[in-house]
């Protein structure tokens, strides 16, 4: 029996592109028959933000140079691209962009129960579908029970941030790695793949994959 291809995915859990990203790969799994072992990395796009977070077309706009007219048609793309994924993006003017440095603690604090890819899911479906604050403790105890972990004990992590020195290596450690911008996924440990390429091309990608290892 052919090993599980592992694919170690560097992301952020309010990158639109990332559960996108996910979600095309996953279709591409489906189809190809092909297993495949998932590692979520944390990655912070803003890891200077302000507490209170900012208005997010406020932020692209300002990030990126871009039109409130561009910055609304992205959305509406994002908005179609993910019916078709079954992801109910839900952005209006009021939507907001958070730092998400404990939400990063809590996935970690999920991967040591084998319940990463859990979490990770709840976040995603927490702040692109609920307009969760991600950066609040109480707000993401709250996630973290509605996926069935201990709600106390999640809000002790996110209180005391044991995690917090392995996150900030885990980071620097991608960041050395060249990772600049994410979804960035890198097949059996030495194949990079970044951005969202759509469920064919990942298809692709995994049979090259599984080519190559027979090489």
């Amino acid at each position: 029996m052919t090993p599980p291809i592992r694919i170690d995915i560097v992301s952020d859990v309010v990158c639109p592109w990332c559960i996108v990203g996910y979600r095309q790969l996953s279709q591409a799994l489906d189809q190809t028959g092909i297993a495949a072992d998932l590692h979520w990395h944390p990655f912070e796009l803003n890891h200077d933000m302000v507490p209170e977070g900012e208005n997010l077309r406020d932020h692209i706009m300002r990030k990126y140079g871009s039109s409130a007219e561009d910055s609304a048609q992205s959305r509406a793309r994002l908005v179609d691209i993910g019916a078709d994924l079954g992801i109910a993006f839900c952005f209006d003017d009021d939507s907001r962009i958070y730092n998400t440095f404990r939400a990063h603690n809590l996935i970690h604090w999920a991967r040591e129960q084998g319940r990463s890819h859990d979490m990770k899911q709840a976040l995603f479906q927490a702040y692109f579908t609920d307009q969760v604050d991600v950066s609040d403790m109480t707000a993401l105890a709250d996630v973290a029970e509605k996926a069935g972990f201990d709600r106390a004990e999640a809000l002790r992590i996110l209180t005391d941030l044991p995690q917090a020195d392995a996150v900030r290596r885990e980071e620097q450690h991608w960041i050395q790695q060249g990772i600049q911008g994410v979804p960035a996924m890198v097949f059996d440990g030495k194949y990079l793949v970044t951005g969202a390429q759509g469920a064919d091309t990942y298809g692709q990608i995994l049979n090259r994959v599984l080519e190559l290892r027979a090489a």
